[in-house]
């Protein structure tokens, strides 16, 4: 098949390593994504991904996705968790599940700030261990209810809510820092950006927090 790479598209890279291309044309203007084998864009390994997880459709002459509340997990785009209706620019990063997916429409420019948030780094679910991952949560759950102003957690404070010591906690942090691109931040901010990171990207979320730490 042919792909036509002057008009807009999704690509994204498959459980299997693999980069994947869907063209977006008029003739098809609503475009499914989800866990269901009948979707157009699907994701069917991913068990966090809903079986009719979000669309991307054409209004307008304009390529839009929408979540209006199919999801269970959220649709993430450009590290924010989505709320209705977004239009799409050339650069956008969708976050489905572990699935990330770019937008790109060769009759638009990339700005500079779009090109940064698709290159930071920011890791999937599927790429931490679950090691790291039990870091991570413990490291952001002072965010749990929405919090305002939470502060990330102390390494003593999740060495005891995971039963390890401090320097165990210190050798996964130092793999996070660099897993999500802040590992040269000074040191007084990485912690803070971590948290930051982990949580507008959806990578870890409330439900993380449903099991609570040991007393």
């Amino acid at each position: 098949m042919t792909v036509n790479f002057t008009e807009p598209r999704l690509t994204y890279v498959d459980d299997h390593g693999h980069r994947r291309g869907m063209t977006l044309s008029a003739d098809a203007p609503r475009i499914t994504v989800g866990r269901s084998s009948r979707a157009d864009i699907a994701l069917t390994d991913d068990g966090q991904v809903s079986r009719l997880h979000a669309t991307v459709e054409q209004i307008g002459g304009q390529w839009t996705i929408v979540d209006d509340g199919l999801s269970r997990n959220g649709t993430f785009v450009n590290g924010e968790r989505l709320a209705g209706r977004h239009r799409l620019q050339t650069g956008d990063s969708i976050r489905i599940g572990n699935t990330v997916l770019s937008y790109l429409d060769n009759g638009s420019r990339v700005s500079s700030a779009k090109t940064h948030a698709c290159d930071s780094g920011i890791p999937t679910r599927r790429s931490l261990t679950d090691a790291q991952m039990a870091v991570l949560v413990a490291l952001c759950r002072p965010c749990q209810h929405n919090a305002t102003y939470a502060v990330a957690a102390s390494n003593q404070q999740i060495a005891k809510e995971l039963f390890v010591t401090t320097e165990t906690v210190k050798t996964h942090l130092r793999a996070l820092f660099g897993k999500f691109g802040v590992e040269d931040l000074p040191q007084n901010q990485k912690r803070a950006k971590l948290l930051e990171r982990a949580m507008n990207s959806g990578i870890v979320s409330e439900r993380d927090f449903e099991s609570e730490p040991a007393p």
